[in-house]
């Protein structure tokens, strides 16, 4: 298979960068050149939101089996991309988001629940909106029995530069009293960006079109797994979760996902991020690797990094203040 990467250097990207490397794909990957490319991929550099950077695009040597793209920002971007490589390419993948349904969400909705408004010749508006832009743009160069949208739900693994599990697992390296917010047995939905990648290439090599919700299955992991697995894997001595009543964490005044990262209050916004239905996925052959092995090699990552996650300009830093969080556990 002759893969076009557009990015392939950062998180999800370098997730599937990589794991086609490993299935022995012919990888070329389209980047502005800010980090490097996993060893292997053939490496092409330009900025694909400007007029030179579509140029040296349309001169990249070759055609491919694939296009994958993982772009957040404007729809036009990847309007102008897919309208260039209709002709290059058999398939394109769009890694999307479950952020295109409608708020608030259902409790086990699929790929046939309402999704926003999109424009696929937009500026950037909204994530949701830009998200589903971007797919009404693959789906027009294209048509939509050539293009398959990715719908990821929370991403989590090794590359994280979002700071969602690298705060937590700092956190409890810190040690101390760890405010730890409940409800302890409350499933969580997320993918292993891992996992993600290996879906999606065996998607697009099997020829698969159409969204998908890729997020593990409900029951798959609980907030009290994946903190006790924190602790476990990088909990200094004497680090303790107190967990703690879901209204008595917000009466301190404490923001769901932003400052406790990937933990959401029962409600609305839980229901329509954490009790999402990957059947469709599923049946088409997504697997999902325990929280153990997600959050031990995240650790291992950040590890040799030093402990410090890269982090992205475009999204705000996650996580809870000492001080905010030693007022709420009575200190």
């Amino acid at each position: 298979m002759r893969l076009l990467m557009l990015g392939g250097t950062e998180f999800v990207g370098r997730a599937i960068t990589e794991d086609a490397l490993a299935r022995g794909w012919d990888v070329t990957v389209f980047h502005r050149g800010r980090h490097a490319a996993p060893g292997g991929a053939r490496a092409v550099h330009g900025d694909r939101t400007t007029a030179a950077g579509l140029a040296a695009l349309a001169a990249t040597d070759g055609t491919w089996d694939a296009v994958v793209d993982t772009w957040s920002g404007a729809p036009r971007v990847v309007r102008d991309a897919a309208r260039l490589l209709a002709g290059r390419a058999e398939r394109y993948a769009y890694v999307s988001s479950a952020s295109v349904y409608r708020y608030p969400g259902e409790a086990g909705s699929d790929e046939s629940y309402p999704v926003v408004d999109g424009d696929p010749d937009a500026d950037a508006v909204a994530y949701p909106e830009d998200k589903l832009g971007g797919e009404l743009a693959v789906d027009r160069a294209f048509g939509a029995e050539r293009a398959l949208h990715v719908r990821a739900g929370l991403i989590l693994g090794p590359y994280e530069n979002i700071g969602r599990l690298p705060w937590w697992l700092n956190r409890v390296a810190r040690g101390g009293s760890v405010l730890a917010p409940g409800p302890r047995d409350a499933s969580i939905q997320y993918v292993d960006v891992r996992d993600l990648a290996a879906w999606t290439l065996a998607a697009v090599a099997a020829g698969r079109s159409g969204p998908y919700n890729i997020v593990c299955p409900q029951g798959h992991a609980t907030m009290g797994e994946l903190l006790d697995t924190c602790v476990a894997v990088a909990g200094a001595p004497g680090a303790g979760l107190v967990w703690t009543p879901p209204e008595a964490v917000l009466a301190a005044g404490i923001e769901p996902w932003q400052e406790l990262p990937v933990w959401l209050p029962p409600g609305e916004l839980y229901d329509t991020m954490h009790d999402t239905s990957a059947e469709k996925a599923l049946r088409a052959g997504l697997r999902c690797r325990s929280a153990f092995d997600t959050v031990a090699d995240t650790w291992g990552w950040l590890q040799g990094l030093g402990g410090v996650a890269p982090q992205r300009s475009d999204r705000p830093v996650v996580g809870l203040g000492a001080a905010k969080e030693a007022a709420a556990l009575g200190g």
